[in-house]
């Protein structure tokens, strides 16, 4: 029996009225930015074949309705093109008006079962997931937590509250040492879906605790994100940010909202969205976001607005969005902590600053950036100072400064011992690409620097 063809993914590719070899390059460019290698190969003839009734394997799929739902400027789900076999295979963009904590149980029962974990992960990043909710949403989103009837008589006590804010520490802790893989994440994961729910469903003695748990929560959602954005795991972050904005709202926490829709901008500079990057961070420095910070979290959110807006070519803004954050950081005092489960210091602001001049093709300014984090990182911090040497690497490669970058890396994948961090591999992979055009030189310290790259992603 032949294949029957895809009539419903032919009306979408007329629709879109690309040629189909643009579309194969559009589509090569969604699956590059979600880690799809393996789609990298993919052209009109594969186009034509889906058409045609092959089903394309693996990730193609939801690489493919992301693509069309980019072209065509709406949601286009697998069932829309002809592709689903199974609701489980139509991921659906973050749903705002969803309860918060019918949300997060959702969420982290998924994380958690590794067959409903690998459809989510092997999902595209989508763009419509960025959509924000109406000005309604933010304005009552307090009022709905307040609402929110108890479904335990037990009271949540200002012990329970710091108990909660003790364990976010140790996992930021455990991030900052090891990455965003592996164990600790899936124990993160698991407290939030059991313990921090129960709290949020049990009664409040007034209204000063009932914020104060549900910002810590809060924080703890961001986290997650934060983590599964480590892992490379971009739709699983996605969601556990917008869960993260929502407890952030409901606790009328605004600085806390603007640090994670800060999160959801540097996401999309990584993944090449630097326009929705803009409006994400325009929105994260916002009225109280902005205003109600402590200075280290203005200049948090200020240097990533910086890097968002080096990204979409926007120079003259971005010097200055620069500019400001470094006003703010300087600002900052010793008792100027937000006392929140992340620290942004001079070595952070020197990093970002980095990659907004690297962005704006500033490579020496970069570099000396890039320089300025290392020699001022915390030592805790392994997982950032991994990335911020594999950075370096790569713009003295950039520069030709080939000796200059083995040596850098080479501390980099030293720094990497014990890190499980999918940005730090990342930094590898693109290390061992720069390295191509010198690695045949049998001896030379890029050959050797190599085979040492090559140990690490095999153990990673």
């Amino acid at each position: 029996m032949g294949r029957t063809r895809n009539t419903r993914l032919e009306a979408a590719v007329q629709e879109v009225g690309l040629p189909q070899e643009r579309l194969a390059a559009r589509f090569r460019a969604v699956a590059e930015e979600n880690g799809a290698r393996e789609l990298s190969n993919t052209n009109q003839s594969s186009i034509a074949r889906w058409m045609a009734g092959t089903r394309p394997s693996g990730r193609a799929p939801s690489i493919l309705a992301e693509t069309l739902t980019r072209c065509l400027g709406r949601i286009v789900t697998l069932a829309d093109i002809g592709l689903a076999t199974d609701e489980r295979d139509t991921p659906q963009p973050p749903e705002w008006s969803v309860d918060t904590l019918a949300t997060l149980v959702n969420l982290g029962g998924t994380d958690m079962d590794i067959d409903r974990r690998r459809v989510l992960v092997g999902s595209a990043y989508s763009v419509a997931g960025l959509a924000l909710p109406s000005e309604a949403w933010w304005e009552e989103a307090a009022e709905r937590a307040r609402a929110r009837k108890a479904l335990s008589t037990h009271t949540v006590t200002a012990q329970d509250v710091e108990s909660v804010r003790e364990m976010a520490a140790f996992f930021s802790r455990r991030d900052q040492q090891r990455g965003g893989r592996g164990v600790g994440r899936t124990a993160l994961v698991a407290y939030l879906r059991t313990e921090i729910a129960d709290y949020l469903n049990n009664r409040f003695p007034s209204e000063e605790v009932r914020r104060a748990m549900t910002s810590a929560a809060g924080e703890l959602a961001y986290l997650a994100g934060w983590t599964a954005f480590d892992a490379g795991e971009h739709p699983v972050a996605l969601r556990w940010f917008t869960v993260a904005t929502q407890l952030a709202e409901e606790a009328r926490d605004a600085p806390l909202a603007g640090h994670v829709l800060r999160a959801m901008a540097h996401q999309a500079v990584d993944l090449k969205q630097p326009g929705q990057a803009v409006r994400l961070a325009a929105d994260s420095i916002s009225g109280k976001r902005y205003t109600e910070a402590s200075w280290r979290e203005k200049a948090l959110i200020g240097v990533v607005h910086a890097r968002s807006l080096a990204a979409d070519n926007r120079r003259k803004e971005a010097v200055a969005a620069l500019a400001q954050a470094e006003r703010d950081l300087s600002r900052a005092g010793e008792g100027d902590e937000p006392g929140r489960v992340w620290f942004f210091g001079e070595a952070s602001l020197a990093h970002e600053t980095a990659a907004a001049l690297r962005d704006l093709g500033d490579l020496k300014g970069a570099e000396r950036q890039f320089r300025h984090s290392v020699r001022t990182r915390r030592a805790q911090f392994a997982r950032t100072h991994s990335v911020t040497l594999g950075y370096l690497g790569a713009v003295q490669v950039q520069q030709g400064q080939v000796e200059a970058a083995c040596d850098t890396w080479g501390q980099a994948l030293d720094a990497m011992t014990g890190v499980q961090s999918g940005r730090a591999r990342e930094t590898v992979v693109q290390m061992r690409r720069a390295l191509s055009p010198f690695r045949g030189r049998g001896g030379s310290p890029a050959a050797e620097l190599d085979a040492k790259a090559r140990a690490v992603l095999d153990v990673g």
